[in-house]
């Protein structure tokens, strides 16, 4: 079967000192869409997007990465965009024109698995729509992951992405985030502490730390790894390249539960999708790695 992956897809226009812009295919449910793929996992994408030489950008990547598209009713005017400025250590910021406003979404009832996150969560109208359809997949047993990949340049209010995660979450049985979201939503907690507690009553929980690595729980186990090396390109779509790569990891293995897995698998989970981030992250833009980049 396939997974069903629901949210933004974007164009993001890559600013760098002394060069013209550089357009790139992403949003983040886009991104882990195209790693999911890439690492050989059906999936299909629903998403909004428009009929103009960005969105014909979009259907080309999904094309090469071999993404089913749903495009969502109605059709955007124009497809959403992010203009991504990067900083001297490769970390991006974003200032995004963006349209979430589908009128309907697939039945998750024909799907193995849905991902949901980012601004598809959060934004009105289409957000709505989106916490309803994880309660029914939830409701029929589908597994459900969630990252919230939090953007106060879009939505300011941190009260608005904690109630996000207060109604997504419950419904999760894996859920990822980063550091700096985790500072948006549980502001000062301590990280390892953060997903120990998560994991007691959400499952697989996996928070990524830059630099510092990753930590991951489920259940009551917590293990921490360290970062891959990697010559930094840009980080942009490095948190949807270890989001896509918990996946297919966890659809390999039949979606184990998070009474399943002990430290080594958890070690062995984190450690795949760590690989993805950095090869994502040596680079340019959201190009996440196919199966054979990360097969010894």
């Amino acid at each position: 079967m396939t997974v069903l992956v629901i949210g933004e897809a974007l164009v993001d226009v890559v600013q760098r000192d002394g060069r013209d812009p550089e357009p790139h295919p992403g949003g983040s449910p886009f991104n882990v869409a195209v790693g999911l793929a890439r690492l050989d996992v059906a999936t299909l994408l629903a998403a909004q997007v428009g009929d103009d030489a960005y969105g014909e950008l979009l259907r080309e990547h999904l094309y090469d990465s071999e993404v089913e598209l749903e495009r969502l009713d109605p059709p955007p005017p124009r497809t959403s965009s992010a203009v991504a400025t990067l900083a001297e250590n490769g970390s991006a910021s974003y200032d995004f024109d963006l349209t979430w406003e589908p009128a309907a979404l697939p039945d998750a009832a024909a799907f193995e698995a849905v991902h949901v996150g980012s601004l598809g969560t959060a934004l009105q109208p289409g957000a709505s729509l989106v916490a309803g359809l994880v309660m029914s997949a939830d409701a029929m047993g589908i597994p459900v992951s969630y990252d919230p990949n939090v953007r106060l340049t879009v939505e300011p209010d941190p009260l608005v992405w904690q109630r996000v995660f207060e109604t997504i979450a419950p419904h999760a049985e894996i859920i990822k985030m980063s550091d700096e979201d985790a500072e948006t939503l549980f502001p000062g907690e301590d990280p390892v502490d953060l997903v120990r507690r998560l994991a007691a009553d959400h499952g697989i929980v996996a928070m990524t730390r830059g630099g510092d690595g990753a930590v991951i729980g489920a259940g009551s186990v917590v293990v921490e790894v360290p970062p891959a090396e990697v010559r930094v390109v840009d980080t942009i779509g490095a948190g949807d390249s270890f989001m896509s790569a918990m996946l297919a990891w966890c659809a390999t293995y039949d979606w184990p539960s998070a009474g399943e897995l002990d430290a080594t698998e958890l070690r062995d989970l984190a450690m795949y999708a760590s690989s993805a981030a950095a090869i994502t992250c040596s680079r340019p833009g959201a190009d996440p790695p196919r199966t054979r980049e990360l097969t010894p």
